[in-house]
């Protein structure tokens, strides 16, 4: 029987270079630039290296998708707690700014691990925004209209967030103006002019 293969340190600084260059190469280049000789190479160290700090590049995938996840979840619950959760809400989920959400998507289709985790994580992301939202729009008093509960809500806006969004980036932009007009309104009504907080 062999002795379990040694590991670097979650905390290690050369650890966080490797998800740094990552990171930063999916963002730049796509999922698909990213193997273990090309990381090593961006981070100017040996391709061991990489695989003493990871065993697959799918545990190096995972890594930076954890760690950025981890700031997402808390992000969107400091932001959804404040005063205006449904401005909140919209913001997050039409200009989330996150081209890495994209790229982790896409690689989701072709390996089990990275779709598995990047499920769970959006599963646990929705039941968190659903109860802050839910919680401030009862500390807020705001009465939506009786046949759109809060996890109807929430599933519209970020369905018509990630639709608008995902058009913009290919250049369709037919109807997005209506549709805007609409939730502008819609969140005027409820919350009243955006706040800056």
């Amino acid at each position: 029987m062999t002795a379990p293969r040694r590991m670097g340190t979650e905390n290690s600084k050369t650890r966080q270079v490797l998800l740094d260059v990552t990171e930063r190469l999916m963002l730049k280049e796509g999922y698909a630039s990213v193997g273990v000789r090309r990381v090593a190479r961006e981070a100017e160290v040996a391709p061991a290296l990489v695989l003493y700090y990871f065993r697959t590049l799918d545990d190096l995938f995972l890594a930076v998708l954890r760690r950025r996840g981890d700031e997402e979840l808390e992000r969107v619950a400091r932001r959804l707690d404040g005063p205006q959760p449904l401005h909140a809400l919209w913001q997050l989920t039409s200009h989330p700014g996150n081209a890495l959400t994209t790229e982790f998507t896409a690689l989701a289709n072709h390996r089990k691990t990275i779709r598995a985790e990047l499920a769970a994580r959006a599963e646990s992301y929705r039941e968190a925004q659903l109860e802050a939202l839910t919680r401030r729009l009862a500390e807020t008093g705001a009465q939506l209209p009786p046949e759109v509960s809060p996890a109807v809500l929430l599933m519209l806006m970020n369905a018509l967030g990630r639709i608008i969004m995902m058009e913009d980036t290919m250049g369709m932009t037919t109807r997005h103006a209506e549709a805007l007009a609409f939730v502008e309104q819609f969140l005027q009504h409820y919350e009243g002019s955006p706040t800056d907080d």
